[in-house]
């Protein structure tokens, strides 16, 4: 419930009017999707939330921005270590070119600042890497070229960690169909089925310490691209927002690791 609401835009110059207004304490952006990630980072940068003196809550926008901007979070996770595909963030054409035939097609292209697979895909030859990379840079300022995984199991934690870092693993899950269909557009089982014991431990345990590392406090979403032939693995994350959360406590019900403290 709230006392007061408010039917407006979220961007920069109606949340300002409001705060403005209500001067509030704190804010929490993790409820807003991505446009409130967006809007709230913007609000941080240009020195909005300091001049009203209001505390951002829950996770930092430092941390939001370690997960947004793919070049910050490819070299955060490198200070772990903690693998992550070939890749290179860019912010044109000229570079984006260059970084695929670098890495080799097939690539995958992802667009910073994006949920939902917009502006993504796996391209196979320069022809289609080049369509898709104008239609990206149309909406986003920044794309990462990354190798392609295709084929390799997609698995997914659901991590939440409080602000004293106590971290619990709400659910693992397992994508049905491999990399190279968008998650939203599979199914997901939880918990996993198909990794054995150690190897869903060794992915538990990689979770915790990514989400500390990245200083997130309050839920994220974790994912792996995983070889379980060979126990190869990359991994990514998605900001403390993701739809998955709606289903993580559903079938968290049913996995061994729902609310083990790590």
């Amino acid at each position: 419930m709230a006392d007061k609401v408010y039917f407006l835009p979220v961007t920069p110059f109606f949340v300002e009017e409001i705060i403005k207004k209500e001067q509030p304490d704190g804010i929490l952006l993790a409820f807003g999707g991505q446009t409130a990630l967006n809007c709230g980072t913007e609000l941080y940068l240009n020195g909005t939330l300091k001049k009203y003196g209001v505390e951002v809550l829950g996770t930092s926008v430092e941390a939001i921005m370690y997960t947004e901007d793919r070049d910050l979070f490819v070299k955060k996770l490198d200070e772990i270590p903690m693998k992550t595909p070939k890749s290179h963030a860019v912010e044109s054409m000229e570079e984006a070119l260059k970084a695929a035939r670098e890495i080799g097609y097939p690539v995958m292209v992802r667009s910073a600042y994006a949920l939902g697979g917009l502006g993504s895909g796996i391209c196979p030859d320069e022809e289609a890497f080049i369509k898709l990379a104008e239609s990206s840079f149309a909406f986003s300022k920044q794309i990462l070229v990354e190798e392609s995984l295709k084929g390799w199991k997609e698995i997914e934690f659901e991590v939440i960690r409080d602000a004293n870092d106590h971290c619990f693993t709400v659910a693992s899950m397992e994508n049905f169909d491999p990399l190279g269909i968008h998650t939203g557009e599979s199914i997901v089982v939880a918990p996993t089925c198909s990794l054995t014991d150690e190897q869903v431990k060794m992915l538990q345990e990689l979770s915790t310490k990514c989400i500390r590392h990245l200083g997130i406090v309050g839920e994220c979403n974790i994912q792996y691209a995983f070889n379980a032939e060979t126990n190869d693995f990359n991994s990514s994350l998605n900001p403390p927002l993701a739809a998955v959360v709606v289903v993580a406590p559903k079938g968290g019900a049913y996995s061994s690791l729902l609310y083990r403290p790590i």
